[in-house]
């Protein structure tokens, strides 16, 4: 018994040794021509979309440099554009599989400008399927006073997992002049 755990902690040392030691002459017989391949590969990302009624359909296919490999594939519409101002909605699902498990993510937004192209809302729902619902909202409004003069202002409130806690809040305010013209 005693004789076989020798033999295999021996038999282990030398895979390790084999594995470590590297001759003198090795480098020179085969020097390293691809320490280079990394970073000239190209991207292997497959992204494709297609018209669909009043829509797009769109997906991407790739993988990271750390080794996971991802997926992503919605749709897009343009609501309305009109003299109401231009509503764009999009939903699509997302998966990441990683050498330490996966996500899987549904996301759908709402943008809207009005015609004036001053004022904008977007809201924006992200759910990762067993896990939590986050949301986000935000409102921005620009008034021009004059040529050289602008007042800017906007909030938004989000909440990372929607039904527990207290949503976060943020307002903000600008005010601008512009010496010798716009």
């Amino acid at each position: 018994m005693q004789s076989t755990i020798i033999i295999i902690g021996l038999a282990l040392l030398a895979c390790a040794y084999a594995q470590v030691y590297q001759p003198l002459y090795y480098e020179e017989t085969y020097p390293n021509n691809n320490q280079f391949v990394k970073q000239a590969r190209h991207p292997r990302d497959v992204t494709w979309d297609k018209q669909v009624g009043n829509g797009k359909v769109f997906g991407t296919l790739g993988d990271k440099e750390d080794g996971s490999l991802y997926g992503k594939a919605g749709y897009k519409q343009d609501i309305f554009n009109d003299e109401r101002g231009k509503l764009i909605g999009e939903a699509y699902g997302s998966r990441v599989l990683g050498p330490n498990g996966g996500n899987s993510f549904l996301e759908g937004k709402l943008n809207w400008n009005n015609a004036a192209k001053d004022t904008e809302a977007n809201l924006a729902l992200s759910r990762q399927i067993h896990g939590m619902t986050s949301a986000q909202a935000d409102l921005s409004k620009v008034w021009n006073l004059d040529k050289n003069t602008r007042i800017s202002a906007g909030g938004a409130i989000s909440q990372a997992d929607l039904g527990h806690g207290k949503p976060d809040y943020s307002i903000g305010a600008k005010f601008e002049h512009f010496f010798g013209g716009h």
